[in-house]
């Protein structure tokens, strides 16, 4: 079978470096899985989910000459916690956008009590006539 951007093939993972995965897909091809495509969220280290002679079923992500670019991610069901994520997104948004109208409110209605604070004591102060020590 051709490798073809886009294909899904099986594959055995042939060595491991701190960077990816080299996975060798038969006929003397081999190609990388980079560390970000290894799975869904961060990878601190890669001995911990993936092991020489491991088999694999990753996705064609590009070809150019012999280096054959790769991804296990890509092949899996994103999880529920990556999408709860992105939901708390939104939510922490809207929140941080509810705050930013409740600061505005409070910032008017604290101007305008200043103001008529200062316009209530300018004629306490003492005006024409009065008495100084």
């Amino acid at each position: 079978m051709a490798i073809e951007v886009g294909n899904i093939l099986e594959g055995t993972v042939s060595g491991i470096t701190k960077f990816g995965v080299f996975v060798d897909l038969g006929d003397k091809q081999t190609g990388l899985v980079h560390i970000s495509e290894v799975a869904h969220g961060y990878v601190e280290d890669i001995n911990t989910l993936l092991h020489v002679n491991d088999a694999v079923k990753v996705k064609v992500l590009s070809v150019e000459g012999n280096k054959i670019a790769l991804s296990i991610r890509q092949t899996q069901e994103k999880p529920e916690r990556v999408e709860q994520r992105s939901e708390r997104r939104i939510q922490s948004r809207q929140s941080a956008e509810a705050f930013e109208a409740k600061m505005k409110s409070f910032l008017r209605d604290s101007n305008e009590r200043l103001h008529d604070l200062k316009r209530n004591t300018e004629g306490k102060r003492g005006g024409r006539g009065g008495r100084r020590d």
